[in-house]
């Protein structure tokens, strides 16, 4: 051994004792003080992966859409209520070749350099939970966040919480590694890292930790994940809301709201039973789309930039498709929504199917939660432009519309009812709407549990179906 490689040796060794060390030490300890443990570092994690992709979002966004394009994006309340542009400027003839060079970028990062970081990460990250915990790369999560900036922030159509889900579920699986966690505890750190990234993004801890054991199944809970999730969920919306302040997503958009007029319960529920088949519509079309470009002929690589390019082309009719599309929740939970046109509110969830299926189901990378609250939102909104002029008992603020439809339309196709209403009444400030909530969202579960599908193809049905398929892969 030559003398320059003694010190490498010595320190792979040094690092492998302390690894045995801090192992035993950890399995050593109660349930209690290992999770306080492992809950907290999670949570640090999730909370300054939100807040670097946030940035890198943030960045991509300015350079894509606004230098090169001259578009404003609209904001939600907490990142500055910008009411953006309605209209494209003078050179938005560019926006399909802005879209594509995003899309091809993500392209040739994903498929060059870690191929499992294409889609919207949140069903790998809950394939890993049930099948290889500690299997998450490093390499993986890095490339998703830089992708990830690259197909929202040039235009294409997804959310930012399936990257920040697959930093903290990567960090989870790093912690299964190097503290050589048992396949229970691994599981663990893996769905509470999806739950906590996710709440920490949308500022909704409570909403994050119940989703850390929601998300796991399509008719189950995982109940051992629901005390980490609380600890990590709260420590991560703690430090990303340190560097971008403590106000919900959408501000207090639909707080004045009281349940007062029981015939509304009436409008609830037909809104529950659109937003049901609405919700059924969103997954098989991004299933199918994603099957349909599995099989197209050539590279991968390139298959981004043609999602792009065709999202492009519909954001010259309809610029509301583009990117995340939260600004324009925040306009539809207003009285800014009566600036919309309504053939632009009804057409709306169609088109971000479409559009979230060609920029993510065609490689690109991002995540499918954000989509799903825009497709909720503008059916609600449909839904209350619609009645509000001819049906009694209707409020005059679309708000409660808005936040309901929401609930139901991607609580019940993600199979997490009872954590997505409360996110959305964390992003809102709303839990006065819970009541007429759990309407719309029990037809809505009930009709999606019907017909046996989900937005996240990776969930088994429940533990014991788990547990009939096979062991699980420790690696």
């Amino acid at each position: 051994m030559s003398a320059p490689e003694k010190p490498l040796v010595a320190a792979r060794v040094a690092l492998r004792c302390l690894g045995r060390s801090l192992s035993q030490r950890v399995a050593a300890m109660s349930f209690l003080r290992k999770w306080l443990l492992l809950g907290a570092l999670l949570g640090v994690v999730a909370g300054l992966g939100a807040v670097l992709f946030h940035l890198a979002l943030t960045f991509a966004t300015h350079v894509f859409l606004g230098l090169i394009l001259g578009y404003r994006v609209p904001t939600p309340f907490a990142e500055g209520n910008s009411p953006g542009s309605l209209h494209l400027p003078s050179r938005g003839w560019l926006l399909p070749l802005v879209v594509a060079s995003g899309g091809l970028l993500a392209g040739i990062l994903v498929f060059t350099f870690a191929p499992e970081a294409e889609g919207h990460g949140t069903d790998a990250a809950i394939s890993a939970v049930h099948h290889n915990p500690r299997g998450v790369r490093a390499r993986a999560v890095l490339v998703k966040i830089v992708a990830s900036a690259l197909t929202i922030g040039s235009g294409g159509s997804g959310g930012r919480e399936g990257p920040t889900a697959q930093i903290s579920a990567g960090f989870g699986s790093l912690l299964a590694r190097a503290l050589d966690l048992s396949p229970t505890d691994g599981r663990i750190a893996v769905s509470v890292g999806i739950g906590s990234g996710i709440g920490s993004i949308f500022g909704a801890p409570l909403g994050g930790a119940i989703l850390s054991a929601e998300i796991l199944y399509r008719e189950d809970i995982g109940v051992s994940a629901l005390i980490p999730g609380i600890i990590a969920s709260i420590i991560g919306y703690t430090v990303f809301s340190a560097f971008f302040g403590f106000t919900p997503l959408f501000g207090s958009a639909a707080a004045g709201y009281h349940f007062q007029h029981p015939l509304q319960l009436l409008w609830f529920a037909i809104l529950g039973v659109v937003c049901g088949f609405v919700g059924l519509l969103y997954s098989k079309s991004f299933h199918g789309g994603v099957a349909a470009f599995a099989k197209l002929p050539g590279s991968r690589v390139l298959e981004p930039a043609l999602g792009g390019l065709l999202v492009g082309l519909i954001g010259l009719a309809i610029p509301e498709v583009l990117g995340t599309g939260y600004g324009w929740i925040q306009q539809g939970l207003g009285p800014q929504l009566l600036r919309i046109p309504l053939w632009i509110v009804l057409l709306l969830p169609l088109a971000k199917i479409v559009a979230t299926t060609l920029s993510i189901g065609s490689g690109g990378s991002g995540g499918v939660f954000g989509p799903g609250m825009v497709i909720g939102a503008f059916v609600g909104a449909a839904a209350w432009r619609l009645l509000q002029p001819i049906a009694p008992g209707v409020t005059h603020d679309p708000g409660p519309f808005v936040a309901v439809a929401m609930m139901a339309c991607f609580g019940s196709i993600a199979r997490a009812p009872l954590a997505v209403m409360l996110m959305v009444s964390e992003m809102t400030g709303s839990f006065q709407v819970l009541a007429p909530a759990m309407v719309a969202v029990g037809i809505a579960s009930m009709i999606v549990s019907h017909f046996d599908d989900t937005i996240y193809r990776s969930q088994p049905r429940s533990r014991r179906e788990l547990l009939r398929r096979g062991p699980l892969v420790q690696r």
